[in-house]
């Protein structure tokens, strides 16, 4: 992406909205969500977003190898102490032979599984979730990955399996869906190894992470494949065309506000991509799965999208042309939430909330329950409610959430100089951080109450 392209806006500014170019006419545009972007971000990713944006952006956007790596570990670093991580009982470390190489997997298990030879005595085998990370395709890795796929497994009662793909710009954008497709391909064949049950798959992931699962899907469909359930993608990145990119509404709205997903951020991973992108033509389904020309017969699909994300509409559009097609579709749609706010769901209730939900459609998919076809808008519920209350609720919020994140950072750094002292230090500090977590929990869900409303088919409030 070029400067001229994005202008850096002043954030109380109006950007002009363009008009998207049609892909193909969009025959079904019902159950769109009614609020697409809330007033101003949740209270609590308000809270989240101040202490994002203190320290000054990059005036650059070009990166070294160096800094590139600085990035991914700070990615890393922030995934790991703002992203719940509770005990799965079995987790696993897995290598599988790739198109390229080596691609490495981490098996979550709801169950105890001590040993190998142990997955025969499963009473029965469990289905299967593949989870594919999100991070531009630059950056991610399984421990940004980790938080989500705790969670879903324990939600779901599934196996999840995260897939380390080969990222770019050291390969180029068609390694990252060759690993993919070959670890679903390999978990429908050679899954009975990890007391899979091979006729019961499902893929999801989060941004590029989405990109992939829907592209992979596809793919799987057109090969002939029966064994997926669902697809869950979270924010996808549906068109990777940056000249369409710029076009969405919801790129105008969000690109120059500082929610997370920020002008600097998508220049700096379009200049990653520029070596990877040669000689590709990012039009193609396989890169930008919402052109694909039919989508019927595609596996159901949890969509989940975020009001404040420039890619918001990219994600709704895509579940739009789905239900166009005949396929169903559950939209989650957040007003008030920033891209990638599943990472940081120690500090957002609605990320919490959204795993839930992801949680329970796959288990209900896996269960063989009908699919469900619905939009569900999920919204902060603070209100003003006075000036003096309004005032103590935020206060109070960037207290709880600099409290849980101070904590976070501080067990995740004291993890990464020395394991050993990170452990002395869970044990002694665990009598007294449970019950503060708790509290800290419940008095954050009181002040910030959530609520969800189907509206389409039709309206209806369901908390």
């Amino acid at each position: 992406m070029n400067n001229k392209n994005v202008q850096k806006a002043n954030h109380n500014e109006q950007p002009e909205i363009a008009a998207v170019p049609a892909l193909k006419p969009l025959r079904n545009p019902a159950g769109l969500p009614k609020l697409l972007r809330a007033e101003q971000p949740d209270r609590e990713a308000r809270a989240f977003l101040r202490i994002l944006n203190l320290p000054p952006r990059p005036s650059s956007t070009s990166v070294t190898p160096k800094q590139l790596n600085m990035v991914r570990q700070g990615f890393r670093a922030a995934a790991l102490s703002l992203g719940r991580r509770p005990v799965v009982p079995t987790v696993i470390e897995r290598e599988i032979d790739g198109p390229g190489g080596k691609i490495a997997l981490r098996v979550f298990i709801p169950v105890d599984v001590t040993h190998a030879t142990q997955f025969e005595t499963f009473e029965e085998p469990l289905p299967a979730f593949l989870w594919s990370f999100g991070g531009g395709f630059v950056i991610g890795d399984l421990d940004t990955a980790d938080s989500i796929c705790r969670n879903v497994a324990l939600a779901a009662g599934c196996i999840v399996v995260a897939v380390r793909y080969r990222l770019a710009p050291e390969h180029d954008l068609t390694a990252s869906r060759e690993d993919v497709l070959a670890t679903l391909l390999w978990l429908e064949e050679h899954g009975g190894e990890l007391g899979i049950d091979t006729t019961r798959l499902a893929l999801g992931g989060d941004s590029a992470g989405g990109n992939l699962s829907a592209v992979v899907a596809q793919e799987y469909v057109r090969r002939g494949g029966t064994a997926l359930k669902m697809q869950v993608l979270v924010y996808p990145a549906t068109d990777l065309k940056m000249d369409t990119i710029e076009q969405y509404p919801s790129f105008q709205e969000n690109v120059n506000g500082g929610y997370f997903l920020t002008a600097e951020a998508v220049e700096m991973i379009d200049t990653l991509l520029e070596e990877s992108k040669n000689e590709l033509d990012l039009s193609e389904p396989r890169f930008s799965p919402i052109r694909a020309k039919g989508l019927s017969g595609q596996p159901p699909a949890v969509v989940l999208t975020a009001g404040f994300d420039p890619i918001r509409d990219q994600g709704i559009d895509y579940a739009v042309r789905l239900r166009d097609a005949g396929v169903p579709v559950e939209l989650l749609h957040y007003a008030g939430q920033f891209h990638g706010f599943l990472n940081f769901d120690s500090v957002l209730g609605a990320g919490r909330d959204a795993l839930q939900r992801i949680g329970d459609a796959l288990a209900m998919a896996f269960c063989g329950e009908e699919e469900v076809d619905r939009t569900v808008e999920i919204a902060d519920e603070t209100g003003e409610n006075g000036r003096i209350l309004h005032t103590v609720g935020e206060v109070a919020t960037a207290s709880l959430t600099v409290w849980r994140a101070t904590v976070g950072w501080r067990d995740t750094l004291l993890r990464m100089a020395s394991p050993t002292a990170a452990s002395a230090c869970k044990v002694l500090l665990t009598p007294w951080s449970l019950p503060t977590a708790l509290v800290r929990r419940r008095i954050s869900k009181r002040i910030n109450p959530v609520s969800a409303r189907q509206t389409y088919p039709q309206w209806n409030r369901l908390d």
